[in-house]
């Protein structure tokens, strides 16, 4: 049974031609109806099937819609065309820190940002000191999060995220989330979440993440998808597109 399913997929952004320096003067031109739009197809016509315990690492060139096409299985932005089924509960790490407010503690951001991922109190309660001891803060969890540095904050971001098992978990480039040791914990815990069944999608520009943490590589350009199989071979064709040494190997 899919974990998730993609049927023709796109998304289409509106930009504004005109650049008012004002908000006053975007909304003149905006009651005048003088504001013209051009569209940007972020992804089109992308059709994917993923399945129950699957790692797919997504690659491409900066701007090929790799992103986009994370939030859109996030539910963060709703297709233009197309449908988007995810089956069972997602953890979305999109931008490590996201949802933090900076005036409070961290112990306060961890119910803040627990519950904006749809955490109940309890189920916090619960994980609270397993999420403290893996972000590695220590006394500084009670301290305001404008103190911190942006190594403890995604320290702090990633312990959330995946303080629970999802079913569904996207990780958008956040493995640098540290030192090298912390680094290797986070990858141990991702290594068991995969051993337990849980489905990962990754967007790493990385060719020895996805090579050695996938079990299979989707290639996408200008939103739409060029390769979907093996790592080593999809990823050998998408650097060799790039004329890249690493290529060779």
């Amino acid at each position: 049974m899919p974990a998730l399913r993609l049927d023709s997929v796109s998304l289409c952004y509106r930009l504004a031609r005109q650049r008012p320096p004002s908000l006053k003067e975007y909304a003149i031109h905006w009651v005048k109806g003088s504001l013209t739009y051009e569209q940007l197809w972020a992804v089109r016509d992308l059709s994917l099937t993923v399945t129950k315990g699957e790692s797919v690492g997504i690659v491409g060139r900066n701007g090929a819609g790799k992103s986009t096409l994370l939030k859109m299985v996030a539910g963060v932005l709703p297709p233009t065309r197309g449908r988007c089924a995810v089956r069972g509960s997602v953890a979305p790490i999109l931008a490590l820190g996201t949802g933090f407010d900076h005036e409070l503690t961290g112990r306060e951001n961890v119910y803040l940002n627990a519950l904006l991922l749809g955490r109940r109190r309890r189920e916090i309660d619960r994980s609270y000191d397993e999420i403290v001891d893996f972000a590695e803060l220590g006394a500084f969890i009670d301290s305001p999060l404008r103190t911190y540095s942006s190594g403890m904050v995604a320290r702090l971001g990633f312990a959330i995220a995946t303080g629970w098992r999802p079913d569904l978990l996207i990780l958008d480039e956040v493995m640098g989330v540290g030192d090298s040791a912390f680094t290797v914990k986070c990858e141990k815990r991702l290594e068991a979440y995969r051993a337990a069944g849980t489905t990962v999608l990754l967007v790493s520009h990385s060719a020895p993440a996805v090579e050695n943490g996938c079990t299979r590589c989707v290639w996408i350009d200008q939103g739409r998808l060029v390769a979907d199989g093996d790592p080593k071979e999809v990823l050998g064709a998408y650097l060799a597109s790039l004329g890249s040494p690493a290529a060779a190997g």
